[in-house]
């Protein structure tokens, strides 16, 4: 092999070794005011971002450019002021240079959040509001906000970025926005206390956590109805779909357990995870699930295949929460 060649050959195993490079998963810690970077190739935390009070709801852009960051901390509006007075924040920050970029502010303390695909506009739920900010991410400005329904939990966005779905944990509904308009055109059945969600593969599916319930929804996004429930545990909360696109893995907090759901079959596997495992992501590209706790700084690293954990990651302090990635 001649100089030449030996230099690209060199370069195109560099390209491929950079295209395999492991995603880094980032991770709020609520309580401890931090949010951390963690290299999901083997499990070790990479780098902490302070500056964010009590981090609960994170996104990253498409690009891989910016966190956001929404805050469960909100001062008390004034006697007399408007109800949409702000009085909380959202963090705009820069994961490679590690400081916030920007706060924006919002109306009432964010639970959890979703980005548009072209990464223009972050959607955050408002518990106390009833309701949710549409984020200008390129101006660090609120857009509109919407009126969903009581207790606004979660939120997902379709892959093509024409309509947004938001859990209304206070009266078992899901509101469907067309975002080309930024209005609520429909409600769905979700079952009670409707928090967490996750789309099938194609999109035809909603699978929706039911926390005081106990159990797991499957609503028809075309019909807008329930059409089947699978009962759990208590204190349902994180859920996410493997790798395979058919297990559903689900956090049981009060049973201390995760549960992997097989769709097609009904069958369930049950893992002991104690305390209260909490928020859970698959971590995609890795065959991994990571789930947290609510009692204890700690992640578990779980196998989708195996379903047993194979690592535990230590936290600093405070406890995991929506956890976003980026490849």
């Amino acid at each position: 092999m001649n100089a030449k060649k030996l230099v690209l050959a060199l370069l195109c195993l560099g390209c491929g070794t950079f295209a395999m490079a492991a995603p880094i998963a980032y991770i709020p810690l609520g309580s401890a005011n931090q949010v951390i970077a963690v290299d999901a190739a083997n499990d070790k935390i990479i780098r902490s971002y302070s500056g964010v009070e009590n981090p609960h709801g994170l996104v990253a852009t498409p690009d891989g450019d910016y966190l956001v960051a929404g805050s469960l901390k909100e001062t008390p509006v004034p006697a007399g002021a408007p109800s949409d007075t702000p009085n909380s924040k959202l963090y705009v920050i820069h994961p490679e240079h590690g400081h916030v970029m920007a706060e924006i502010p919002v109306s009432g303390w964010t639970h959890h959040e979703a980005v548009t695909p072209d990464g223009k506009y972050v959607i955050s739920t408002h518990p106390t509001r009833g309701g949710v900010s549409v984020v200008d991410v390129i101006n660090n400005k609120v857009y509109k906000t919407i009126k969903t329904g009581p207790s606004p939990n979660y939120t997902l966005v379709t892959k093509d970025g024409k309509r947004a779905y938001v859990s209304n944990s206070g009266n078992g509904t899901l509101s469907e926005i067309d975002l080309s308009k930024w209005e609520v055109t429909r409600s769905l059945e979700a079952g009670p206390t409707p928090e967490h969600l996750v789309f099938s593969p194609d999109e035809k599916t909603i699978y929706v956590s039911n926390d005081r319930a106990g159990t797991v929804s499957v609503v028809s996004v075309e019909q807008g109805k329930v059409e089947k429930t699978y009962k759990i545990g208590k204190r349902v909360h994180g859920l996410d779909l493997g790798d395979d696109g058919k297990t559903l893995f689900i956090s049981s907090r009060s049973d201390d357990k995760l549960v992997a759901l097989d769709t097609q079959t009904g069958e369930q596997r049950v893992l002991t995870l104690s305390p209260e495992p909490y928020h859970l992501d698959k971590i995609p590209g890795t065959g991994k699930v990571y789930v947290s706790s609510s009692k204890a700084p700690k992640i578990w690293v779980v196998d989708q295949k195996t379903f047993t954990v194979t690592d535990t990651i230590q936290l600093p302090a405070g406890e995991g929460h929506q956890i976003a990635v980026i490849r």
